[in-house]
């Protein structure tokens, strides 16, 4: 038999948890026909693996490239990691459903972060899918429907309980989303709209997601002062709702949290032994990543960002929300990464951005929000490297990056994003690995099998016959993540080939520019 490609002399290791073992990999068109021996196999193209490693393509569970990859198809800084699907629609936000009211909220307040010419061109989870087949992929695309966004399109951003009519309406949009593919719902309950909806809104949407066996996941209400409150939520609207859980960035946030992650994975053990199919995912940095509106109170977004906007200017109201401010992070600790109308803050923590302006951080912050029409992306350095060695450590943990799929071009150029965006993966490969924290083998299985079998891929997250040829291969002696937070859009080193569907996306360390992914439709 003739393949399109063997991979020969490499170290196989498949996704559960085994170790490496010698093999070759057989492809034919999208998928994996043989690991075995192919010495003298006919091959029309052939990878020599020697000293490395060849592993199934990294499944980021925690993904935001939803509108990314519709800007830059070939999810540059995901494919140089080893990413070769996403999980995109997390944090309660996703790309659709999105009525006329949302696609003009979106029009006002998410054109800083796509270029002039995008178009918001789509309805309906069906819609949106659709568009990536069009437009193609260089990563599979598995979405969720998120929670927020469906509030948003039902109810706007007002914070009260949701009538029998929205919450029926709320209902069929979960529904129409998971009969288009979606694989579950997610919750931001830090986030407006999302946190405005109680345990008993959120349970009756996921109790729908039950009924096409999909998956419930979580950025829970809090990951410092009410981590534990927060994981017990979530935890127990999966077990109501019939629902696997899925927490997300698992974490303790700020300086009197630390150390909470030993009672919070003691929970996670606890519901598992009453039957609770709960895991997580993590990111393996000290540093947080999220707009500066998120360190307002919750009632300051009530109405959308307009109403923040007419609050912020409101010198009553600004006063009320410095004494009410969310997450407590000293303002040196607080990055703004990019401020599209002001570039000259792009770079600077408040502290600095305060000296610039002349007034105390927290004004500063304000009037940045201000200028900025509220869009400010930031990092925020408040999480300690104990409790991140210790979540990593946890079989009940995934490796997500909480990231997107963007590029060092275009229109995240004059951007610094949170460095997990660009190395994720190979950080957990390189330092953590390397550092003796986990096994590599383990370390593969939280990138690979666990995240597959937690989605329900069935042909995808191992590396055996008849599963899709995503395939990854490194070399485990040289692997790093080469971002950081000061110069992050810098690609990884060490993650020398990719395919993607039988098709190379990296070779030798270089983008191909062919886009073999696929929108993943749950059936």
């Amino acid at each position: 038999m003739k393949y399109d490609i063997v991979i020969r002399n490499g170290r196989v290791m498949d996704g559960t948890g085994n170790p490496w073992r010698w093999a070759d990999v057989g492809v034919v068109g999208d998928t994996v026909k043989i690991v075995g021996d192919l010495q003298e196999a006919e091959a029309g193209k052939v990878i020599d693996a020697e000293g490395l490693i060849v592993a199934p393509g990294f499944i980021d569970i925690h993904s935001h490239s939803d509108t990314p990859i519709l800007i830059d198809p070939r999810g540059l800084s995901k494919i140089h990691q080893g990413v070769t699907t996403e999980v995109v629609g997390n944090c309660g936000g996703s790309a659709a459903p999105m009525n006329a009211s949302v696609k003009e909220y979106k029009e006002r307040y998410a054109r800083s972060s796509v270029p002039d010419d995008f178009e918001f061109d789509w309805e309906t989870m069906a819609d949106y899918m659709d568009r990536i087949d069009r437009q193609g992929a260089a990563l599979n695309i598995a979405p969720l429907v998120g929670h927020g966004t469906v509030r948003q399109n039902v109810m706007g951003h007002e914070n009260r309980k949701p009538t029998t009519e929205e919450l029926d309406e709320m209902k069929r949009l979960v529904d129409e989303a998971m009969k288009d593919g979606a694989w579950g719902m997610s919750t931001g309950l830090i986030y407006p709209p999302s946190v405005y909806g109680d345990a008993e809104e959120i349970t009756e949407l996921a109790k729908v997601v039950a009924k096409h066996r999909g998956l419930y996941f979580s950025h829970i209400r809090g990951e410092g002062d009410t981590l534990l409150d927060a994981v017990n939520e979530a935890c127990e609207i999966g077990r109501d709702a019939g629902t696997p859980v899925q927490i997300a960035h698992f974490k303790a946030s700020g300086q009197r949290n630390w150390g909470k992650t030993r009672e919070s994975l003691g929970l996670v053990a606890e519901y598992r032994e009453k039957g609770v199919d709960v895991t997580f995912d993590q990111y393996p940095y000290v540093a947080s990543s999220t707009g500066l509106t998120a360190l307002l109170p919750h009632w300051a977004h009530e109405g959308g960002a307009e109403k923040i906007l007419e609050r912020l200017k409101d010198p009553a109201t600004r006063e009320r929300m410095k004494n009410e401010r969310r997450l407590g992070y000293p303002p040196e600790n607080i990055l703004v990464t990019r401020a599209k109308n002001n570039p000259q803050y792009t770079g600077k923590n408040l502290k600095e951005i305060g000296e610039m302006m002349g007034k105390p951080p927290t004004d500063a912050m304000f009037d940045l929000l201000i200028m900025e029409d509220t869009q400010v992306p930031s990092v925020m350095f408040g999480l300690n490297e104990e409790d991140v060695r210790r979540v990593m450590r946890s079989p009940h943990g995934m490796v997500g990056s909480d990231g997107s799929a963007v590029s060092q071009e275009g229109i995240w150029a004059d951007m610094k994003p949170h460095p997990r965006y660009y190395g994720t993966f190979p950080r957990v490969l390189g330092h953590y690995v390397r550092e003796g924290v986990i096994s590599l083998q383990e370390a593969l299985r939280k990138m690979t099998g666990a995240p597959a079998q937690k989605m329900g891929f069935k042909d995808r997250g191992l590396l055996r016959e008849g599963y899709k040829a995503d395939v990854t291969v490194f070399d485990p002696a040289t692997v790093k993540d080469e971002a950081t937070f000061t110069d992050p859009h810098r690609y990884a080193s060490g993650i020398l080939y990719v395919l993607v569907n039988g098709v190379p996306v990296i070779e030798n360390g270089k983008h191909t520019g062919a886009l073999p992914g696929k929108p993943l439709r749950k059936a």
